[in-house]
């Protein structure tokens, strides 16, 4: 999913790279240069794709050397992108949230270099993709409150247009998936953001708007903890679900607590990254990898938060 981002006031660029200066493995062989390209965010969603990246790299310090960039736009992506090719970079596992980065992706693709993209999709020929399904994260949550209400009731869609084809799929997978299974089901659609600010303040005037809501269709746990708190200001306990999306840690904690609302997440974790890095690495020992991969959605909610609790985590 794009999710929206918050970038950092902080420095533009920052950089980390293997502390191993060695240039062949434990057994013997030449160890594989794989740089990393993330958004400078320092929280967040976002943030822990950056964190996971570099957290599986260093489990591969047997077999690779890493080098990690991080940028506030597409300029300082390009640069940090040439950057890594003159360090030696054989692959690149890029989350490339700007428009622009096409040409210099296929620049570095036309120079022999793998590149493994995480969650974005571009169009250039020849990048491989590891992301979430977003159509599924809809289809479950679609599953998901028709399971605790029934099939009758009135759901609260919060879509987020500006993250283009991921609030799209989302939304796409969760209403032809309730025309099959609840084909009575009211919808009210309404537009939001990605931030817990957004969620409080968008429903809020919803629940002004609409004296009962059944369930919550939120696409994003940030939205979420919003939505939590204005059906707490506004004292209501028509609402039995809330949906969300992504996988954090403060959301999961939040489970429990709430005995008269089913809180869900579909998981869109950012450890998703560990497998682009993966893929990168496949790819330079010459396996046979699939130009895309596609993650199954998980689904977490009060019965089993804790097997996805993680106190390093920092989304």
């Amino acid at each position: 999913m794009i999710m929206v981002l918050i970038l950092s006031a902080c420095s533009s660029t920052s950089e980390t790279s293997s502390d191993d200066n060695g240039k062949t493995s434990d057994s013997g062989t030449k160890k594989h240069k794989i740089g990393i390209l993330a958004p400078a965010v320092t929280h967040g969603w976002v943030a822990a794709v950056a964190y996971n990246a570099e957290a599986r790299a260093k489990e591969l310090s047997g077999e690779v050397e890493y080098k990690i960039q991080t940028s506030n736009n597409a300029e300082e992506m390009t640069s940090q992108l040439d950057d890594l090719k003159t360090w030696g970079a054989e692959a690149i596992v890029a989350f490339p949230q700007w428009e622009g980065m096409e040409v210099p992706i296929k620049q570095a693709l036309d120079e022999g270099i793998k590149i493994v993209n995480f969650d974005i999709k571009i169009d250039v020929d020849g990048v491989y993709r590891v992301a979430g399904d977003n159509k599924d994260m809809g289809i479950q949550g679609a599953k998901y409150i028709v399971d605790k209400i029934g099939k009758e009731g009135t759901i609260a869609i919060l879509e987020v247009p500006s993250s283009g084809s991921v609030s799209e799929l989302r939304k796409a997978g969760f209403v032809d998936t309730l025309k099959e299974l609840a084909p009575d089901m009211k919808l009210l659609t309404y537009a939001t953001q990605f931030t817990r600010e957004d969620g409080l303040k968008d429903f809020a005037d919803i629940l002004i708007k609409n004296p009962k809501i059944d369930a919550v269709y939120s696409m994003d746990d940030e939205t979420s903890i919003g939505v939590l708190q204005a059906i707490k200001e506004a004292g209501r306990s028509d609402i039995k679900v809330v949906t969300g999306g992504g996988g954090m840690q403060e959301y999961f904690k939040m489970m429990p607590d709430n005995n008269d609302i089913f809180i869900e997440s579909a998981l869109y974790s950012p450890a998703m990254v560990k497998d682009a890095v993966n893929v990168a690495l496949k790819l330079l020992n010459g396996e046979d990898v699939s130009k895309e991969t596609i993650i199954p959605t998980t689904i977490v909610d009060k019965t089993n938060y804790k097997n996805f609790l993680d106190e390093k985590s920092q989304y």
